[in-house]
């Protein structure tokens, strides 16, 4: 194999809502149903501004936005209701070229990670729903982190869990925030745009930008080998 122009790599740490599952559509319409609700307007517009913050972080930003009042703990609640009686049925659906990316990724020896800010309820359930348990060596949800995105930490957790140095792994994300702690963190930043598109600003931060998960596989036959 001719590894002159290509990288080490050992592991793809993967993002979840809007990487992984085609989640955010339903979370922005159950955050404008939730904020209706409780008499604030529609929510979602605040979702670009929040992907990839844990908990306590969304909390800090919706009181900063309406102050100490804002029923925060009421928000997630009711916004749940809706999410989950709308996703009940049917679930919510991969995104294109995930399974064969975790294939492909199998079948060349690397390992996979999930880091996602979401709660082990949310990750864990989604995983079994969709029965991808086995396809990954470690889980990062966001209760496990200090600092959620773009704080590095939960791109170091999962590497540390791997036992692969951030040098020798690739991550995997949609949003903005997700991009800047993987980059924080010495990963390569691969952005697959969903409600976000990558700015000027983030450009510099990006190792590449992929339209979606199918065009994974060809970008790590070009830039990487598997070590």
């Amino acid at each position: 194999m001719n590894t002159e122009k290509r990288l080490p790599l050992k592991a793809v740490v993967f993002d979840m809502d809007g990487l992984m599952i085609d989640s955010e559509c339903y979370v922005k319409r159950s955050w404008d149903k939730a904020g209706e609700e409780l008499g604030y307007g529609p929510l979602g517009h605040h979702m670009a501004d929040t992907l990839g913050m844990n908990r306590k972080r969304r909390e800090s930003y919706f009181l900063s936005c309406y102050g100490k009042d804002f029923p925060f703990s009421l928000f997630l609640e009711t916004y749940r209701k809706y999410y989950y009686k709308e996703t009940a049925l049917s679930g919510v659906p991969l995104k294109p070229g995930l399974k064969e990316l975790l294939n492909y990724l199998n079948e060349n020896h690397y390992l996979a990670a999930v880091a996602s800010s979401s709660g082990p309820e949310h990750v864990n359930g989604n995983l079994k729903r969709h029965q991808l348990q086995s396809c990954f060596q470690a889980v990062i949800t966001g209760n496990m982190i200090t600092h959620s995105k773009p704080e590095p930490d939960i791109y170091l957790e999962a590497c540390r869990q791997l036992q692969v140095p951030p040098a020798q792994a690739l991550a995997l994300e949609d949003a903005p925030n997700g991009i800047i702690a993987a980059s924080r963190a010495g990963l390569y930043p691969v952005m697959v745009p969903d409600l976000a598109q990558p700015t000027d600003a983030l450009k510099p931060l990006l190792f590449r930008v992929c339209q979606s998960l199918a065009e994974i596989p060809k970008l790590l036959e070009t830039c990487f080998y598997p070590v």
